[in-house]
């Protein structure tokens, strides 16, 4: 697995904290946000290619032979060798998360480029889209020697199959992180490298394969945008909650509004979105600087009460305002899709218990950053309920 291909960059947790400790002062639900950029989860973005406009169908083949669409930062090669990767996946009856983490696993280990090595006379001889240099490591997913012969692994449709055979023979798979998933077959010096590409992965998977990146897994039986009530899609994506949508993004009488309410009883569970890194978890200060987040607020009394904000792949934050009480997470922790973070409140800047949850891009936690939460959760195949 080539070093050429992966990041030296750790995550410096004590400095983030520091770094929060001292800049935060967030005014969430009246349109105020100190912006805080963090650049080690962000991933590779994919600006242009959406999966909103994407028809979900559970039985869509993916066309290896036609025309590829148009996506930035990705040539034809790259995407016919993915198709190629999730034919494969399709012909083995692997579910669509397994094709997403095959797709970012390629990303990470060759930028989906069937890579020779010049350590590796033999391979130079065979048709192949770049160079690569690592042990004995050739081909999209930069398999060494005890994978097969050089001729073999240099064979998209031989890697991806063999790839493919060693997930799926790790215990809970689907439901694990993907850099989890990743690491057992492929066995890395750099686990945490292929969280970044799940993201693009997922948005390459969906514009191949019928918008597949959002299907959901339940019961052995696949439906897409059904991810709403703690299941995961292929995505990695969730519903944070399972009530409906109130309060919208932006409205005419509330501009400053960037999420959306989430209708709740107190004391419901309150999922994080997606696999990701805590970047806030704390009682974030009302109007006059007081810290009075464990008990009920009211309106214009300022503040997201106690609030977690977290950073996933593609360089996206979500943030879960107003709980009812400390949350079940820290600064700096690891947090996968589906797990509970707290529980609804309505603490800070409300007038009863919900939900006000927000989806930023670019890392920007501030206003400027925020997009709507509805199109984009359903492009994720996790629908916010009640939302057109």
């Amino acid at each position: 697995m080539s070093d050429e291909t992966r990041p030296r960059r750790q995550l410096r947790l004590g400095s983030l904290a520091a770094a929060l400790t001292a800049t935060l002062a967030l005014l969430c639900c009246t349109g105020g946000a100190g912006a805080f950029f963090l650049t080690e989860l962000g991933g590779e973005s994919a600006n242009g290619m959406t999966l909103a406009n994407q028809d979900c169908k559970e039985d869509t083949q993916v066309n290896i032979v036609g025309e590829m669409p148009r996506i930035p930062q990705y040539g034809e090669r790259q995407l016919r060798n993915a198709a190629r990767i999730i034919k494969v996946g399709q012909e083995m009856k692997v579910s669509p998360r397994g094709w997403v983490i095959a797709v970012a696993t390629a990303l990470q280990e060759s930028r989906l480029l069937n890579l020779a090595n010049r350590t590796v006379s033999e391979s130079e001889t065979i048709p192949n889209e770049g160079i690569g240099a690592d042990h004995d490591s050739v081909g999209l997913f930069q398999q060494r020697a005890s994978w097969g012969s050089v001729t073999q692994r240099m064979t998209p449709e031989y890697a991806a199959r063999k790839f493919y055979e060693k997930l799926v023979r790790v215990p809970g798979w689907e439901t694990m992180p993907l850099s989890r998933a990743a690491q057992a077959v492929q066995i890395s010096a750099f686990p945490d490298a292929y969280a970044k590409h799940e993201d693009v992965a997922a948005r390459i998977v969906s514009a191949l394969a019928g918008g597949a990146a959002r299907i959901t897994l339940a019961g052995g039986k696949q439906t897409c945008d059904s991810a709403a009530e703690g299941q995961i899609a292929a995505s990695g994506w969730t519903a944070p909650i399972p009530g409906g949508v109130g309060s919208g993004f932006r409205t005419a009488d509330r501009p400053a509004h960037n999420g959306v309410d989430i209708a709740a009883p107190k004391g419901t569970d309150i999922r994080v979105a997606a696999t990701g890194r805590v970047l806030v978890a704390h009682c974030d200060p009302d109007n006059r600087g007081g810290r009075t987040c464990d008990v009920d607020g009211w309106p214009n009394k300022g503040g997201c009460g106690w609030f977690v904000d977290v950073l996933h792949a593609g360089g996206f934050v979500t943030r879960y305002c107003h709980m009812v009480s400390k949350p079940r997470v820290n600064v700096g922790q690891l947090v996968e899709a589906g797990v509970v973070i707290g529980e609804v409140g309505s603490s800070g800047n409300s007038s009863g218990p919900h939900l006000h949850y927000e989806v930023h891009k670019d890392e920007d936690r501030s206003s400027r950053g925020a997009i709507d939460p509805v199109p984009f959760m359903r492009s994720r195949g996790a629908p916010l309920k009640g939302a057109g």
